[in-house]
């Protein structure tokens, strides 16, 4: 049921357009920490807007008066003659106005869900009620008689001392009863002066927890807020004035709109010039590498090499690619057409999934795009993603962003800007680059390992903070001691996010499990005890062989 919800939640405030100039995205250049920060901007003022307008057709509707109407008031029997209700809360004050009662954005979700028919207002929902009582624990009694008149059922009680003034006790209620039942019991409860507040909570994860996917089929499911063809938007796109350029984008773009999890990625006939371009970004790396890239990055580009994958003269098509990274590290990739937003392209990393683009850059910037290509995806990112440690680094940041709330959406996608797009590692005491932003771009790898910009140690907590630019070379760049001290100080980093719950990807189902519940970590601790025993029984073998 808050599985659902959620997707509810993420139907009704989800930016329904893609980003582009044209919807009033603010930058020339995209980038996934620009993207965030649009989407929590949008999803903001939408969620707002559609919060009031739920509010304004309740009050339309006279629903709240017609309760009153229609319901005895907290603490009466609810057989009782309702006809001189509202006098008699007049008179007692025993009922708050209409005025004091404002639907919260769970009752919206809630009521939206029992609007989609008959069989759904009946649909019986758990949740949790939290009631701040001003009198003493006399009023349980009142609350379960209530509870019991709209036919509901109690599953669970406690009780604490309040520590606010005023309030006696504050009471945790686990309820389940129908949909409008429950939604009348709350406005019974509210409209009572024996409460200081009345909140309805969610049972596990909260309803305002975003939707995120479950298996890596949902990744389906996100891709509507691509950016659509570009070049038609932007004056200052190297493609803007080539119509056949442009025809070109949207051709390969409707072959990742129409892509579905369990297809082969469909090939690309590249043209002869874009096969060019490529030459020449290739070579160039090549050229570069030796010096400027980890060993990581120049080990994985060899073993791509000797697949004849990386060749000058042709580019790869994705499906071998992909191919090749699941044999590796376990990760695959699906076709995009453009930079998805942050949570969506984040969400993929935690299925080892990475969404890739196929269009190439204009042939006139061979050395620039103002957003990723499949040359930037393949040269970049795709060498990295076969190291083993580093693909286990991508996947922890997109478990960690799964359910995170907007402003930590943010603060993931500045780490993944200044590490996996921008970052630099120490390597024999001399800085090498691992990010697929410097080890594409042919400036901006000479910039960053020049003794013009400043230097940090990487601290996920500053770096999440660190404004960044997109117009000019990077001021400010990253320095990891290794892979394995970055993942480390992130791991220690993400303990402190507020998501409530944990979550692990099961690489038998590529499904992602929340672990919500002590069922759920006895059957992990089970499998955990079962590899550690493979585990020992090995290490005993190999030392039983050397005294042989």
């Amino acid at each position: 049921m808050a599985v659902a919800a959620a997707q509810k939640n993420r139907e009704m405030f989800a930016i329904k357009k893609s980003y582009s100039i044209e919807n009033g995205y603010p930058s020339r250049r995209r980038s996934l920490v620009d993207d965030a920060r649009f989407e929590t901007l949008v999803v903001k003022q939408t969620k707002q807007s559609v919060l009031e307008e739920a509010r304004a057709r309740a009050n339309d509707s006279g629903l709240e008066s017609d309760f009153i109407q229609d319901t005895a008031p907290f603490g009466e029997d609810q057989h009782d003659e309702n006809k001189n209700v509202q006098s008699e809360a007049d008179a007692d004050g025993t009922i708050k106005s209409d005025e004091d009662y404002t639907l919260t954005e769970e009752e919206i979700i809630l009521q939206n869900a029992a609007g989609e028919s008959a069989e759904a207002e009946k649909a019986i929902q758990k949740a949790a009620l939290l009631l701040r009582m001003r009198e003493g624990m006399g009023t349980l009694s009142r609350i379960l008689k209530v509870i019991d008149n709209y036919k509901g059922c109690v599953e669970h009680l406690e009780t604490r001392p309040s520590q606010e003034a005023g309030i006696q006790f504050d009471a945790l209620v686990k309820v389940s009863m129908s949909r409008s039942n429950l939604l009348q019991l709350i406005r019974s409860l509210r409209q009572s002066t024996s409460f200081a507040g009345v909140s309805l909570l969610s049972d596990n994860i909260s309803n305002k927890t975003p939707w995120f996917p479950r298996h890596a089929s949902d990744l389906d499911s996100c891709n509507h807020l691509m950016t659509k063809f570009e070049p038609e938007l932007d004056m200052n796109h190297p493609g803007f004035a080539d119509k056949q350029y442009r025809e070109r984008r949207k051709e390969i773009a409707e072959i990742a709109f129409g892509y579905k999890y369990g297809d082969p990625i469909p090939s690309i006939v590249y043209l002869e010039t874009e096969n060019s371009t490529w030459q020449r970004v290739f070579n160039t790396v090549l050229e570069l590498m030796p010096k400027h890239a980890c060993r990581e990055y120049k080990a994985a580009f060899g073993k791509l090499q000797a697949a004849d994958i990386f060749v000058p003269h042709r580019i790869p098509q994705l499906e071998d690619v992909s191919n090749f990274l699941r044999k590796h590290t376990g990760f695959t990739l699906r076709p995009a057409a453009g930079l998805l937003t942050a949570r969506d392209f984040l969400a993929s990393l935690a299925f080892r999934v990475f969404q890739s683009t196929q269009y190439v850059r204009h042939a006139n910037s061979p050395f620039h795009t103002p957003e990723p290509d499949c040359i930037h995806e393949l040269l970049g990112h795709i060498p990295l993603l076969a190291d083993p440690s580093f693909a286990q680094f991508s996947q922890e940041i997109g478990l960690a962003s799964l359910g995170a709330s907007d402003s930590e959406i943010e603060k993931l996608s500045t780490v993944y800007w200044f590490t996996v797009e921008f970052g630099l590692c120490k390597e024999n005491q001399q800085l090498k680059a691992y990010g697929a932003a410097l080890l594409s771009s042919i400036g901006e790898l000479l910039h960053a390992l020049s003794d013009k910009p400043e230097l940090r140690p990487f601290e996920p907590a500053s770096t999440s903070l660190q404004p960044y630019q997109d117009q000019e070379y990077q001021p400010i760049y990253y320095v990891a001691e290794s892979f394995e001290d970055a993942k480390d100080k992130f791991r220690r980093w993400v303990s402190t996010m507020s998501r409530p719950f944990e979550v692990r990807f099961n690489p038998h189902t590529e499904r992602v499990e929340v672990l919500d519940s002590v069922e759920k970590l006895e059957t992990l601790i089970w499998q955990l005890n079962t590899e550690m025993l493979h585990l020992t029984n090995a290490v005993n073998k190999l030392r039983g062989s050397q005294f042989e």
